[in-house]
């Protein structure tokens, strides 16, 4: 939708139980974030943010002389949080991405 032009064709509202269903532009299902335009930016930044804060949380480990089976077992809670919902977006991931 352009910003700024006037909606010719507005949506029908949408009634469930008659109650109006707000339209949103992005929402949350089962852990992926998924927009208006099924792109799959805001779902990769919400889980690159997450990752982040693991891997910070890791470092802080391996500073404080977690032994290595320790890191990989930590590591082992991270993976899942990388590859969660990876094959929704597989055919979206590019060399840019």
């Amino acid at each position: 939708m352009l910003t700024g032009s006037v909606i010719k064709n507005p949506p029908v509202p949408l009634l469930l139980n008659d109650a109006d269903v707000d339209q949103v532009s992005t929402f949350k299902l089962l852990g992926v974030h998924i927009s208006n335009d099924l792109k799959c930016t805001q779902h990769f930044d919400a889980t690159l943010a997450k990752i982040a804060s693991r891997l910070c949380f890791l470092r802080q480990l391996k500073r404080a002389g977690a032994t290595s089976s320790d890191l990989i077992c930590f590591y082992c809670i991270i993976h899942p949080v990388i590859e969660y919902a990876s094959p929704v977006w597989h055919s979206s991931l590019t060399v840019s991405v």
